[in-house]
């Protein structure tokens, strides 16, 4: 499948709803061998993505931040490649994220706070960054972090060679 030039680039989404519809657009169109890095903060939207992503995959869920348990696979339902979800924010680098020994080639990889460890995976990768406003950090309620407020989402095709 190729992928509409409309989901490239930065744009604002302004509810957890249209958030959803973003990640099941691009997840409508991805294949075995896709990997995605997901990049932001705390209650930036990288698991409502994901959750729309899987829809538009048509797997299995629920998806749920895989954090405690590192990465979950949600099998298709519709007969295309499984999604595997993986919450890299615990690991300290890439050869642990390599020792998961995700299944790259028959699966789309989400991988959640990957930036920095993911890149050397795959010849090619999307790159989605996600950005929630702030405050002070000492000022930030925990409750208000999955609250509809817009968020900035961009979203890049990159190879190694350009990476």
């Amino acid at each position: 499948m190729s992928v509409d030039p409309a989901l490239l680039g930065r744009r604002e989404i302004a509810t957890s709803e249209n958030m959803e519809k973003l990640g099941f657009a691009l997840g409508e169109t991805l294949e075995a061998g896709d990997m995605l890095i997901l990049t932001g903060p705390l209650g930036a939207g990288k698991t409502t993505f994901t959750r729309g992503l899987a829809e538009g995959l048509g797997v299995r869920g629920p998806v749920q931040s895989p954090t405690f348990v590192i990465a979950r696979t949600h099998p298709s339902l519709v007969g295309r490649a499984p999604l595997v979800h993986v919450d890299a924010y615990r690991l300290g680098s890439g050869a642990e994220l390599d020792d998961l020994d995700l299944d790259l080639a028959r699966s789309v990889v989400v991988i959640e706070w990957g930036r920095g460890m993911a890149e050397e995976l795959a010849d090619s990768w999307w790159d989605i960054e996600l950005e929630r406003p702030t405050g002070r950090d000492d000022d930030l309620d925990p409750s208000e972090l999955d609250a509809d407020a817009p968020r900035i989402v961009t979203i890049t095709r990159v190879t190694a060679s350009e990476g």
